[in-house]
């Protein structure tokens, strides 16, 4: 637990939500009943996760003994926790896999991109246009530790030739032209 302090502090959790009128609002109660202050609400309606949940990303400002509170509250109320905290996922990174992503197996490549240890999938979205027997793609949106862009890109590319796939990597801002 945190040493006892009244320091307010940004945090961001990233929830999983089931998509039902009022799920949202449910999420919302644990963090306004234990004293959290909130900043924005993320909610991709649009997008599912794998497991086939809605994203839903609250930043909000609390002690950081309230915080660990409203984490415990909505883990009490069977929320789906996919990070809490201020500090473990600093970027995003978005990429593209083409090549036969259900024949390898797609979920066992989303799982070794989660194993790597710097990277979780936080959005998917799959094109079969051809049917899963014929080359797919899936463009892949991941949250990536501080600072971890490149282990974490390593770590596809290494993923991705293993299993014959190309990756379509993010555009990267400044450098030569």
């Amino acid at each position: 637990m945190s040493d006892s302090s009244d320091e307010v502090n940004a945090y961001t959790i990233r929830l999983e939500l089931v998509d039902e009128p009022g799920e949202l609002l449910r999420a919302l109660h644990p963090i306004a009943d234990n004293g959290g202050n909130l900043l924005s609400i993320f909610h991709e309606r649009g997008n599912l996760t794998p497991r086939g949940h809605i994203p839903v990303e609250v930043d909000l400002e609390a002690t950081p003994e309230r915080f660990e509170t409203i984490v415990e509250a909505l883990k009490a109320e069977e929320f789906t926790i996919i990070q809490a905290g201020a500090d473990r996922y600093g970027e995003a990174l978005t990429v593209v896999l083409s090549g036969h992503l259900v024949e390898t197996d797609l979920s066992d490549t989303l799982s070794q991109i989660h194993q790597s240890g710097n990277a979780t999938v936080t959005d998917l979205s799959l094109s079969a246009p051809e049917g899963t027997d014929d080359v797919s793609s899936a463009r892949l949106r991941l949250a990536t530790e501080a600072d971890a862009a490149e282990d974490t890109l390593a770590a596809i590319r290494d993923i991705a030739a293993s299993k014959d796939l190309c990756v379509v990597e993010p555009l990267t801002a400044g450098g030569d032209a």
